[in-house]
């Protein structure tokens, strides 16, 4: 009596199609798909509130960095950027300087904000020299940011104070285009670090949303009182 056999061919026919995860539509993203349902929903990877990145405070007294003046993060940090700008203004009541404003993603997938000014401004615009040259951007590398001791004289007194030195490595392509696109999907930037009265001289992804008002423009204005005729 004859028999059939199925080959391992003809049985991986025979068997349903596995269902494949979608692609994301954005690099930044993730997608996940309900068994039940079958509905794709996406998700993003870096959490973001509009105007309030989380604080991240380079410390060039004590050469160190601190979340929101508080948590010790350590002696250096290296990132990503996501967003920037390089701007004159007064800004935090300490008087008119050059600043550099980084916005980056934290290993929680937080976006932050790291300022520096001086001699630190100095050493990031001497970097992006550095990188125009080899055909690359800021926003394309691993920033290594490492407080530098110097030793001044103050009061005849030997003082000392640190600057940030910046040096890079190569960045995972496909970590830079989540970071650009989610830059070109969002508003990046601090409310607190708002004037109005910027000089910008560098800038990559930084954006404020169209129409924006700073906090005091937003405030009600008070009506003056009324008057009756006597």
């Amino acid at each position: 009596m004859a028999t059939t056999t199925k080959t391992a061919a003809s049985a991986a026919a025979a068997a349903p199609a596995a269902t494949e995860t979608p692609t994301a539509t954005r690099a930044y993203l993730t997608v996940s798909v309900d068994e039940e349902t079958g509905e794709v929903t996406e998700a993003s990877r870096f959490k973001y509130l509009p105007g309030h990145p989380r604080q991240i405070r380079a410390d060039l007294k004590a050469g160190v960095f601190n979340v929101n003046g508080e948590k010790v993060l350590g002696k250096s940090i290296s990132f990503i950027p996501v967003a920037l700008r390089i701007f004159s203004d007064n800004i935090l009541n300490m008087g008119r300087k050059v600043w550099a404003e980084l916005f980056f993603v934290d290993e929680s997938g937080a976006v932050c904000a790291v300022l520096f000014h001086g001699y630190s401004v100095e050493n990031l615009q001497k970097l992006n020299a550095s990188l125009f040259y080899d055909d690359l951007k800021l926003t394309d590398v691993v920033l290594t940011v490492t407080p530098i001791k110097k030793q001044t004289e103050k009061d005849g007194k030997p003082a000392t104070y640190f600057i940030a030195d910046f040096s890079y490595t190569a960045a995972d392509p496909a970590e830079v285009q989540a970071r650009q696109e989610f830059a070109e999907d969002h508003d990046l930037y601090r409310e607190e670090t708002l004037t109005g009265t910027e000089d910008r001289r560098i800038t990559a992804g930084y954006r404020t949303p169209e129409g924006y008002q700073l906090p005091e423009q937003r405030a009600p204005k008070q009506l003056p009182e009324s008057t009756t005729a006597e």
